[in-house]
């Protein structure tokens, strides 16, 4: 069985560029910092992240296009999938890359650092203060508003 689950931080902007052909498809690179736990390195190496190479093909490349930023954390699973190719020196270089199935965001909008932005989009959206959040992820509903216009019970 092929399978890892990852969480980890994006060192920067996943890097997107689309395949040609007759349906064009969007391939998202990006590079996620995983920490490691509870061992120091006893090489003196004050590394404690592995970085690792992700690929995202299609509707989850464009996903990573459209919402995914440097410094956010996100959970990803995918496969892992090893490969070589000769560089231009004539030396071989091998490859590994996850191969992404699913991927979300880790963090809530509030811990992100992009409250404000969020806050203000719903805000414009109802045209209404009473919408407010309320610290934890969720909206607070105005006074008044009757359980019976509630989809939920």
């Amino acid at each position: 069985m092929n399978r890892v689950i990852l969480m980890g931080r994006l060192t920067r902007d996943p890097e997107v560029r689309y395949s040609q052909g007759e349906r064009a498809m969007a391939i998202a690179r990006y590079i996620l910092a995983v920490d490691r736990r509870g061992r120091r390195s006893q090489e003196g190496s004050d590394q404690t992240a592995d970085f690792i190479q992700c690929v995202a093909f299609d509707r989850a490349g464009e996903f990573a296009e459209k919402y995914f930023r440097q410094g956010m954390r996100v959970l990803i699973s995918g496969r892992i999938q090893t490969g070589s190719y000769t560089n231009r020196d004539g030396q071989k270089v091998y490859i590994t890359n996850v191969i992404v199935d699913d991927q979300e965001f880790a963090d809530s909008k509030a811990s992100s650092g992009n409250r404000g932005a969020y806050r203000n989009d719903e805000q414009e959206n109802h045209g209404n203060k009473a919408y407010e959040d309320a610290g934890d992820g969720f909206m607070m509903l105005p006074d008044g508003l009757e359980d019976e216009g509630l989809p939920f019970q």
